[in-house]
C-alpha cells in the first residue's frame, strides 16, 4: 500500500559538498517527494550503501536513526488509514505525514452541476427525465465554466464564492457577451431559464448534504409572459386540407396535427407508442402516458383527426409516429407554412399551444382538464393559455361588432 525509497539530490549539492536527502513515498499507486532537510555527501551515501551498512560516524547514525523513524510514521499512517478504511488523495496523505491539518474540500460550482447531471443522466436512462431537459443542463454547465475562465482565468471557482455579485455578473455575461451558434447574448426569458436550472441544480445538492444553502436562491430575475403563437381554427382546417407531393412534408405536417389535436410535446409525442392507447369502459379510445419533462400523468382522448392520422402509420412499426429530429422539424413547419400562405412561425409549440386554446378551451373545455391533459403540474401554468384565448375573442368579438355597425 505504501512505498518508500530515500535518495539524495545530486544537483542541489552544497558548497561543503552535501546533498539533501529526499523521501519518495508512492501511496496507492500516486506518488510524491519529501524534503528531509537532511544532508550527507555523495562520496559517504555510496560508501555507507545508501547509510545500509554499519555506521561508525555518531551523525551517521542519528541521520539514520530519524530517517528509519520517519519510515515507520509514514508506515503507520498508512496502516491507520487502512483499518479504518479512511481513504486519502496523495497531497492529503503527504500533509498527514507533514503533521499538517487536512482543510475540508470544498467543491465547485463545476463540481455540483457535474454530480447533478450525473445523476439527472441516470433518470434519463430509465425513463424518468427527457434527455432533452438532460442538455440543457449539461449547455448550463458550458456556459458557467466559459464565464468561470473569462472572467476569474479559472474553471474551478468554489461553490463559497457563489455570492449575489459572482450571479449578477453572470446574469450580465450570459445576457451581452455570450456566444452561440453566431448569436451574441441571451434573451431574457432563456436567461431565467438558465438560472432557474442553477437553481435547482443546487437544490439537489442541499437536499445530497454537500452544501447548507443555496446561493442562486436570490436570483430574482422573472419570464417576461408573452402571447403564444396559436392558430385559428381557420389556420387550422387550411393546414389539414392541404396534401404536400413531397412525402416528407406530408409526414411532418401529421405528426403537427397530431399535436394541435393532443396537446403533446415533441418529446412525448414521438416516444408513444401502440402501448400507450387505451381503450375505456365506453370504447373510447385514449392515449396514456407521463410527461417526460414533469413525470406528471397526461390522458388525452383520441379526436377523430387523431385517430385518421394513426391509421396512415398503423403499419410502420410500434412507434405511434415516424421519427423526425425537432430541428428537422422546425425548418420543415417553415416550409409548410410558406407553401399554404401561413403569416405565423410555426413550431412544434405552437401545435401545443393549438391544442390549449383553439381545439380545447376555445370549445368549452374546462381549465382543470386542459391542464391535466397538457401535464402541467399547476393550474397556474394553463391559465396563460386562457388569457391568450381571451385576447383572440376579443379580437373577434370586435370583427362581429364591425359587421353588425355596417348593416
Amino acid at each position: 500500500m505504501v512505498k518508500t525509497i530515500v535518495y539524495i539530490k545530486k544537483d542541489k549539492v552544497k558548497e561543503n559538498g552535501e546533498c539533501p536527502l529526499y523521501l519518495k513515498v508512492t501511496y496507492n499507486r500516486k506518488s510524491i517527494t519529501l524534503a528531509t532537510g537532511k544532508y550527507i555527501s555523495e562520496e559517504r551515501w555510496k560508501q555507507t550503501d545508501n547509510l545500509r551498512r554499519i555506521l561508525r560516524q555518531d551523525k551517521e547514525k542519528v541521520l539514520k536513526e530519524y530517517l528509519d523513524l520517519l519510515e515507520l510514521k509514514i508506515e503507520k499512517i498508512a496502516n491507520h488509514l487502512e483499518r479504518h478504511q479512511e481513504k486519502l488523495t496523495i497531497e492529503e496523505f503527504k500533509l498527514k505525514i507533514l503533521g499538517k491539518e487536512i482543510e475540508e474540500v470544498k467543491p465547485s460550482i463545476l463540481d455540483i452541476i457535474q454530480i447533478h447531471n450525473t445523476h439527472f443522466a441516470k433518470l434519463v436512462n430509465i425513463g424518468e427525465r427527457s434527455s432533452a431537459s438532460l442538455q440543457k443542463y449539461q449547455r448550463v454547465k458550458e456556459l458557467v465554466r466559459i464565464f468561470n475562465v473569462k472572467t476569474f482565468g479559472t474553471e474551478n471557482v468554489l461553490l463559497d464564492k457563489i455570492n449575489n455579485a459572482y450571479i449578477y455578473n453572470l446574469e450580465s455575461y450570459l445576457k451581452f457577451e455570450s456566444e452561440y451558434k453566431g448569436k451574441l447574448g441571451i434573451k431574457n426569458n432563456s436567461l431565467v431559464k438558465y438560472f432557474k436550472n442553477l437553481k435547482t441544480i443546487c437544490n439537489y445538492a442541499v437536499k445530497m448534504e454537500i452544501i447548507e444553502k443555496n446561493p442562486f436562491n436570490s436570483y430574482s430575475g422573472k419570464i417576461k409572459v408573452t402571447d403564444a403563437t396559436f392558430l385559428t381554427q381557420e389556420e387550422l382546417e387550411r393546414i389539414e386540407n392541404k396534401t404536400f407531393s413531397v412525402d416528407r412534408l406530408e409526414r411532418v405536417k401529421d405528426i403537427f396535427l397530431f399535436s394541435c389535436y393532443t396537446g403533446y410535446a415533441p418529446v412525448d409525442a414521438l416516444q408513444l407508442t401502440r402501448k400507450n392507447i387505451i381503450q375505456d369502459g365506453d370504447k373510447n379510445l385514449w392515449i396514456k402516458t407521463n410527461r417526460q419533462k414533469t413525470g406528471t400523468k397526461a390522458n388525452v382522448p383520441i379526436l377523430p383527426p387523431v385517430l385518421k392520422i394513426l391509421s396512415k402509420y398503423q403499419f410502420e412499426g410500434e412507434a405511434l409516429l415516424p421519427k423526425i429530429s425537432n430541428q428537422k422539424m422546425n425548418a420543415y413547419l417553415k416550409e409548410i407554412a410558406y407553401i399554404i400562405g401561413l403569416d405565423k412561425n410555426l413550431t412544434w409549440y405552437v401545435a401545443r399551444h393549438t391544442f390549449a386554446t383553439t381545439v380545447t378551451l376555445g370549445n368549452g373545455i374546462k381549465i382543470e382538464n386542459v391542464s391535466a391533459m397538457l401535464g402541467h403540474t399547476t393550474i397556474r401554468q394553463t391559465q396563460h393559455y386562457a388569457k391568450v384565448l381571451d385576447q383572440s375573442v376579443g379580437l373577434d368579438m370586435q370583427k362581429l361588432s364591425e359587421k353588425f355597425l355596417h348593416q
